[in-house]
């Protein structure tokens, strides 16, 4: 028996031997014709109708080992063309087979072209993108925002190196520069705003459901608008690939502040769904003539909601053309509370006039829903069609209890201003847009790319109501609070942004090699925008008369019964209408020319030619007989781009541009927005910045999912434009170009590592990825008293001689640990752990000796746990802000000379509370 054995074994040994001897070798080189031939890794060749696959190396070398036979290998990269080859092995043998691959359409003898969908969902195209490219490229996909579990834009841009998310406001900064810094597109075409006080609209409002991949450019390219200093943020609309496929995902959670309450309270009027939309009535000076309630409602519906439709399939008209199709439909609804200080006019000594614990109630909803249409002509022409409408609300019930200086109530000198306010808030963005994008090819020479899109925003503020109260006569009862205007009111707010959008390039390639690719591009184009804004604003006050109005405490929440037609009696009241109208112009012309000076070296220089005309016109109650701020200003701006490629693995990365900076609408409007604690007002002498960017690079792609990056960055910025405390005593908030300088340096590190990867039978793996990027910021500008007093109808006394820019933290990092285990197929479990961190960050500029307000650092904690269940069946658990951080604003009276004792004085504190949502996901 053992003889038997050992013959068996020598036997299989020999016959093994024999049969690898006897098969033949298939090598080749893959290389990307679109990037002047350059290896194309991590590119997949298939011998087709077997299982035997591998994956191009660093080099886009690969090889392969079969019986001898005829064979048909396809090669195949995301976003391009798959290739089929005939090939013939024979016996110990090696055969070479190099391929070009292309995302344009071209024929080679013997071998036939299928299309394949552009991708750029997947994390490797992404990184072979920004590693082919000359320009500065960053991007987050489709499957990074679903294994970090994001569900809305802006926290998804929030994960890229550089890029922070204020949590109350929603703006998201961009190595240390806010919204006025930044651009906001769509497929390239830009979007209006959906609030006065912002230039760009909030990116949370946006599903990531629609999202194909998130492009944040942070260099200045010609084609770009111009208006820039931190990124232009381009969110591009996802398109059908793949199989037929009809999609259904439902979600539910809470956050645990709320469910830590008895009670959910919310204002009278809008719906669960944030359509409702709630008018003036015909005697809006009567407080009982309105529809809604001044007193809060319980509301039952605490818990969270997300539901999802999504489905695609690709029409086949003949063998080149073809129409794909992608429809999305989603719906989530969302709840907070708050409580916290909220604090306002805090003077140098740190006394406080306006001092209250604030408790909030809010419920925001957002309803999307996406079309696309891809349309293949042919192999040479698409064109892209997106439609999209979106709704979203936001509600915020809010109550202050504490003391105002203001307040004059009965009994002793505590209880004399002592009071309570109430205010709701409901704030709704109707957004429409419709875009229609081009591709044609007429020869190898010539491209043309074309866009034009038409959006239209309605933001709007329906019906806000506010109480306030004071103490009565015999300090025990309370009654109205009737000082000013803002005190008891109704407010009504609409702005409207319609705005029309152009871009065409015409490129050509030229000084083709003897490799048949071409060295150099020269593209020309237009881009032009034309943005129409309306402002309106009606507020009616309310002066109830407190010689004969007064109720137990607990009636402030029964307000109704004291501002009824019995009680009004000789109580009076009064209206305030505000509005502005404007328009933003811009027709530019550009000229980019991209050429190899080298095999290594490329460079892309670039001009843009542009004329800009902002005007606005303004009736505001400071300016009754009407007002204009215009500006009109040709610019030249110039940029350069260049890559210079170490090795196969490496690049380096330079930058350099000029862009300018507008201020906004509303901040050049004298209107006075009043919010509880703290009012602001326009500023029509403000005029644009100029900024200088710089950046260099060096990235390093050790394989197809890794990256180390390292990039510092500076920018000088001419005139800046900051918020700043008016030199009153009124504490109120302005806009002003505060210095002739501020400059901006810093570093940004970026790593992505697969710390293990363990490949199983049937091609299943197991896999520990690590991720993290950091940036370090320094900025510095200077202040000026002499410049703000000379160029604008206020004075200033600034605290400092200098400061950090608004807006800036000195250091942002984030990091991901992920893991993947497939079990089988269609069986899979992958978890993450993502953490991120700001530090402080100057908000506000102090004057007449006033601190500097600054949102303290914040540390965030998520967890997310996605499973595929089946083929069709997926289960997902997410954890956010785990750690449930508090988010502070202070004035740092402590940093004032001769102040140190005051210490820094807290302005508004609350913790979020942490959210939970466990969601299903079904695919027909």
């Amino acid at each position: 028996m053992k003889f038997n054995l050992r013959f068996l074994f020598i036997a299989l040994f020999i016959c093994t031997i024999s049969i690898a001897q006897n098969k033949g070798t298939i090598s080749g080189v893959l290389t990307d014709k679109e990037m002047n031939n350059d290896a194309l890794p991590f590119a997949n060749v298939l011998v087709k109708g077997t299982n035997i696959s591998v994956n191009t190396d660093v080099d886009g070398k690969y090889s392969l080992s079969v019986n001898p036979g005829n064979y048909t290998l396809i090669f195949s990269f995301l976003g391009y063309e798959s290739v089929e080859a005939p090939v013939v092995v024979k016996a110990n043998e090696t055969v070479v087979v190099n391929q070009a691959l292309s995302s344009g359409s071209y024929t080679l003898k013997d071998v036939v072209v299928k299309s394949a969908a552009v991708n750029k969902q997947k994390e490797s195209a992404l990184l072979l993108d920004q590693k082919n490219a000359v320009q500065f490229k960053a991007a987050i996909g489709a499957e990074e925002i679903a294994r970090k579990g994001v569900n809305d834009v802006a926290n998804a841009v929030a994960k890229v190196s550089g890029v922070s998310k204020q949590d109350d406001s929603g703006n998201v900064f961009v190595r240390g520069l806010g919204d006025r810094y930044n651009v906001t597109t769509l497929n390239g075409l830009p979007l209006p705003s959906n609030n006065p006080a912002n230039k760009n609209i909030l990116l949370e409002i946006f599903s990531t459901n629609i999202v194909d991949n998130i492009g944040i450019s942070k260099t200045f390219e010609s084609q770009n608008y111009a208006d820039f200093g931190g990124a232009n943020i381009d969110i591009s609309a996802k398109k059908f690939s793949g199989k037929p496929f009809v999609t259904f995902s439902i979600g539910t959670g809470a956050n645990t502040n709320v469910l830590g309450q008895d009670h959910f309270y919310l204002q009278d009027g809008p719906s669960y769904t944030g359509f409702k939309k709630v008018g003036v009535p015909d005697s809006p000076l009567l407080p009982y003539s309105y529809a809604t309630s001044w007193d809060r409602q319980d509301n039952k519906n605490v818990l969270n909601a997300f539901y999802t439709l999504s489905g695609g399939k690709r029409f086949t008209i003949n063998d080149e053309s073809s129409i794909g199709t992608f429809v999305t439909g989603s719906f989530s609804a969302k709840n907070k509370y708050t409580q916290g200080y909220s604090r306002g006019g805090i003077t140098s000594d740190g006394d406080i006039f306006s001092d209250f614990i604030r408790t909030a109630y809010k419920h925001s909803t957002t309803t999307t829903v996406m079309g696309t249409a891809d349309y293949k002509i042919n192999n040479k022409n698409s064109i892209f069609f997106t439609s999209l409408f979106l709704n979203s609300s936001d509600q915020d019930y809010s109550e202050y209890e504490g003391t105002n200086q203001n307040f004059d109530g009965g009994g002793d000198a505590q209880q004399q201003i002592s009071g309570f306010i109430k205010r709701g808030t409901f704030e709704r963005t109707q957004l429409i847009v419709n875009q229609l994008t081009g591709k044609n090819k007429f020869n190898d020479q010539w491209n043309l790319n074309w866009g034009v899109g038409y959006s239209m925003s309605n933001s709007a503020v329906p019906d806000r109501m506010q109480n306030s109260f004071v103490y009565a006569p015999n300090a025990i009862d309370y009654t109205f609070f009737t000082n000013s205007n803002i005190n008891n009111h109704r407010f009504f707010q609409d702005l409207k942004e319609n705005e029309i959008a152009a871009n065409v390039a015409l490129s050509y390639n030229f000084k083709k090699g003897s490799d048949d690719t071409y060295r150099g591009k020269l593209t020309v184009g237009y881009s032009g925008k034309f943005k129409d804004v309306d402002y309106d604003m009606q507020q009616y006050s309310f002066f109830p008369d407190r010689t004969t109005i007064s109720f137990p405490k607990e009636d402030i929440h029964n307000v109704d019964n004291y501002l009824d037609p019995a009680h009004w009696g000789s109580s009076y009241s009064n209206r305030i209408h505000q509005m502005y109208t404007g328009n933003l112009d811009i027709n530019a012309g550009f000229l980019n020319v991209q050429y190899s000076l080298t095999e290594r070296l490329s460079v892309i220089l670039g001009a843009r030619l542009e004329q800009l005309t902002q005007n606005v016109f303004f009736v505001t109650t400071t300016v009754p007989g009407g007002g204009n701020s215009n500006d009109s200003k040709f610019n030249i701006l110039p940029s350069l781009i260049s890559k210079y490629t170490l090795n196969d693995k490496q690049n380096l990365k330079f930058s350099a541009s000029k862009t300018y900076t507008l201020p906004q609408f509303k901040e050049k409007v004298p209107i006075i927005y009043e919010d509880v604690a703290q009012a602001y007002e326009g500023n029509p002498n403000l005029y644009a910045s100029t900024n200088y960017n710089f950046d260099l690079g060096w990235e390093f792609f050790p394989k197809a999912s890794e990256l180390i990056s390292v990039t510092a960055f500076g920018k000088i910025i001419q005139n800046p434009i900051n918020e700043m405390f008016l030199n009153s005593s009124s504490n109120d908030i302005s806009y002003a170009n505060t210095g002739d300088k501020g400059t901006v340096a810093g570093v940004e590190v970026e790593y992505r590592k697969d710390l293990f990867e363990i490949e199983k039978s049937d091609n299943l793996k197991t896999k520990l990825s690590f991720d993290a990027n950091g940036s370090y910021l320094y900025t510095k500008q200077d202040l000026s008293n002499e410049k703000v007093n000379n160029e604008n109808d206020f004075g200033a006394n600034f605290t400092f001689t200098s400061s950090k820019l608004t807006g800036a933290s000195n250091f942002l990092a984030n990091a991901n640990l992920s893991f993947l285990n497939e079990f089988s197929e269609n069986k899979d479990i992958s978890a993450t752990v993502s953490y991120s961190y700001f530090s402080d960050k100057l908000a506000v500029i102090g004057t007449s000796r006033v601190g500097n307000m600054v949102d303290k650092a914040v540390n965030k904690l998520d967890f997310i746990v996605n499973s595929s269940l089946t083929k069709n069946l997926k289960i997902g658990l997410i954890y956010n802000n785990i750690l449930n951080p508090t988010f502070k604003r202070v004035q740092e009276q402590g940093e004032v000379p001769g102040k140190e004792s005051v210490g820094d004085i807290t302005v508004t504190s609350y913790k979020a509370g942490s959210d939970l949502r466990l969601t299903l996901n079904y695919t027909f």
